[in-house]
């Protein structure tokens, strides 16, 4: 993953918090999967104006954070949902 050059200041609550949900796409996809499990490709079909490697890269973020949770169904072919934590 992308480490900051920038080191994060933890002693401050709002740099934290916009590390969590700062990223241009991250609010829409919290008030996306607010509504409801959302797969991948719903999400990359509601942002066309965001690429899918950034619609990516931010729900891998989120997840990270433990914000959204991702979940793996172990089936051919493998189906993926993102929900609300």
């Amino acid at each position: 993953m992308y480490k900051k050059k920038i080191p994060l200041d933890i002693d401050c609550c709002v740099k934290i918090s916009l590390e969590v949900i700062g990223g241009k796409w991250k609010t829409y996809i919290l008030y996306e999967l607010n509504k409801g499990k959302r797969r991948p490709s719903e999400l990359h079909r509601l942002f066309v104006d965001a690429s899918p490697r950034v619609i990516n890269r931010q729900l891998r973020e989120l997840e990270l954070h433990g914000m959204i949770k991702k979940v793996v169904y172990p089936e051919l072919p493998p189906h993926v949902e993102y929900s609300i934590t």
